[in-house]
């Protein structure tokens, strides 16, 4: 019989690790099912120009996967059962059940409101398609000078507010953070983000910490009140909550937690990737969720399941960072280079130069996702009854 795995999420990491594995292994000898709930690949790392109007290029997963021999079901997980190997989805067809041998959970993360009293009724997020969408509609009603308050510091934040400060000239834009601006970037990183916001006009409240959501303004923690006809909540993000119903060893922050090739620690036959994953990187020091993080431990997964199913040699790597590619609207971008344990550098990568490399950088994570196959191998070895046995304890 086949070895059967299946891949949950076909966002940047699942469905990397789906078209890796497809060019790893033969169709004889394996059944790769990729598990999704929406028909189009989200390039989630371009939602923050999906809100502000911007049109992006459909991406069908079916068109994607045609031909690659990865079985497509579109279906929303429900629960996964690591005990009896199963997986429940809810699809087209009603509830179901799907079976596995190899699990590559990669359901990735959401929005999180952090319990901030409002925010769930009031605040706009765009950790999703659907929310970029809802926010964009939101915007496209706004008049000429009312404001629009984003609230967190980190990447998502900061692009976000300088892409809406650029295509909405005409709105008061701000950005609401908890620390200093750009506090974790270069000091030359922070001259040019402070120049950027300068001269996009957006106000930055920093050391600002938003304790409520309202219709129509955002109060801080020390009682001021911030005028806000919308609010974007950009403050983190928290993982899909199917592991932690599970028997599989998670972190306090409900992601599972796993060795230095993608295996979760306490279900040997269960890979996880991308924000789903507690994994260590350079220094020993956890991967921040990002796409910089996720698409390399995709192919570290991908290899180490092919490798143990063929009985090749297991790949023994440490996943480091080279830069942070930071996007300021379309016209300018600040590349932040970093140690291989993301600590800043003194150097960076500023203006057009960076917003081009960006955009390559962008173009190039969507084009390999939907160019699965290319470069498939001349010779797969093959996966030997064995091997497929063994899988718990090697």
């Amino acid at each position: 019989m086949k070895h059967r795995i299946v891949v949950l999420g076909a966002g940047y990491t699942g469905a990397s690790a789906a078209g890796r594995l497809a060019r790893r292994l033969r169709r004889e000898d394996v059944a790769i099912t990729l598990v999704n709930a929406e028909p189009d690949f989200v390039e989630r790392i371009r939602n923050h120009q999906l809100a502000t109007g911007q049109d992006l290029k459909p991406r069908p997963l079916s068109e994607i996967f045609a031909g690659t021999g990865v079985e497509l079901r579109l279906a929303k997980v429900t629960r996964v059962d690591v005990d009896r190997k199963t997986v429940a989805l809810t699809g087209a067809n009603g509830a179901e059940e799907l079976g596995y041998d190899t699990l590559v959970y990669a359901l990735g993360s959401g929005w999180n409101s952090q319990g901030v009293p409002g925010t769930a009724e009031h605040a706009h997020q765009i950790a999703g398609r659907t929310g970029a969408l809802r926010l964009r509609e939101r915007l496209a009603g706004l008049d000429a000078g009312q404001t629009v308050v984003v609230v967190g510091g980190g990447l998502t934040g900061v692009e976000a507010s300088t892409e809406l400060a650029e295509a909405r000239p005409d709105l008061d834009v701000a950005l609401a953070v908890s620390g200093g601006l750009g506090d974790w970037i270069s000091p030359k990183g922070r001259e040019h983000l402070r120049k950027v916001f300068g001269k996009l006009g957006i106000t930055a409240y920093e050391h600002t910490t938003v304790s409520g959501v309202a219709a129509g303004h955002v109060t801080t923690a020390d009682g001021k009140v911030i005028p806000a006809a919308v609010t974007v909540w950009t403050a983190g993000f928290a993982v899909h909550p199917i592991a932690q119903a599970t028997s599989l060893e998670v972190s306090g922050t409900g992601q599972i937690v796993v060795d230095r090739t993608m295996r979760s620690v306490s279900h040997p036959d269960v890979y996880a990737v991308g924000d789903a994953a507690m994994a260590m990187g350079a220094g020993d020091k956890p991967l921040r969720m990002s796409c910089a993080s996720g698409i390399p431990a995709a192919a570290l997964a991908a290899d180490a399941i092919a490798a143990r199913l063929t009985g090749r040699k297991v790949p023994d790597k440490t996943i480091g960072y080279f830069n942070q590619c930071i996007s300021l609207g379309r016209k300018e971008g600040l590349i932040q280079y970093v140690t291989a344990d993301d600590r800043a550098r003194q150097g960076v990568l500023t203006g057009r130069p960076a917003a081009a490399y960006k955009e390559l950088i962008c173009k190039g994570a969507a084009w390999s996702v939907a160019n699965p196959t290319l470069g498939m191998p001349t010779r797969k070895h093959r996966v030997t009854p064995e091997r497929t046995l063994r899988q718990d304890t090697v």
